[in-house]
C-alpha cells in the first residue's frame, strides 16, 4: 500500500495503464504520481499538451494517451521520478522502457543491468539501449532498456553492475 510502503496497489496501477489499443500505437508516457502535491514540471515540459492538472497545481497529473507521442521530455523533468515511457511496438517479444535515473555509476548503451520492480525486487538482467543526459542543470538521466513485453508495467528501476 502506497501510504505505508511506497508501493502502489494493483488498483492504482490499473487506473493509469493505457489500453492495449493505445500501446499498439507506439510509445506512451505513464505517470505513477499518486499523491496530490503542488508540482507541475511535467505539464510545462509537454509540448503537445498531453499532460494536465485538471483543477489546479495540487492535482495528480493526467495523461491524454491520444496526445502523447512518448517523446520522453517529461521523464527527466519530474522531480518525483514518477514518469516513464513504454513502447510495446519495439519488437514482438521485447518492449522499450525509458526510466529516470539519478545514481552513479550511469550505465552505458549495450550494458546489461539488473532490473527491479517497484518494491526493489529483481526481475532479471536486461540491456540498456540508450542513455540520455538531462543536461547540466537537470542531472536526471533517461535510461532506455529492453525488457520482455509482460514486464513493462513492473519495471521501475535498475541496478548497474560494477
Amino acid at each position: 500500500m502506497l501510504i505505508s510502503d511506497g508501493v502502489p496497489t494493483i488498483e492504482d496501477i490499473i487506473k493509469i495503464t493505457p489500453s492495449d489499443e493505445r500501446f499498439a500505437q507506439g510509445p506512451v508516457a505513464i505517470v505513477e504520481c499518486f499523491q496530490e502535491i503542488p508540482c507541475n514540471p511535467c505539464v510545462k515540459a509537454c509540448k503537445r499538451g498531453a499532460i494536465a492538472m485538471p483543477n489546479d497545481i495540487n492535482d495528480i497529473p493526467v495523461i491524454d494517451p491520444e496526445l502523447c507521442n512518448g517523446c520522453s521530455l517529461c521523464v527527466s523533468l519530474c522531480p518525483g521520478l514518477a514518469i516513464f515511457i513504454v513502447d510495446k511496438t519495439y519488437s514482438k517479444e521485447m518492449a522499450l522502457v525509458k526510466l529516470p535515473y539519478e545514481y552513479v555509476p550511469v550505465p552505458e548503451a549495450s550494458q546489461y543491468v539488473t532490473v527491479l520492480n517497484r518494491a526493489g525486487e529483481v526481475l532479471g538482467d536486461y540491456e540498456v539501449v540508450k542513455v540520455m543526459s538531462g543536461g547540466k542543470v537537470n542531472m536526471t538521466y533517461t535510461i532506455s532498456l529492453t525488457v520482455p513485453q509482460e514486464l513493462v508495467m513492473e519495471v521501475r528501476d535498475i541496478k548497474v553492475k560494477e
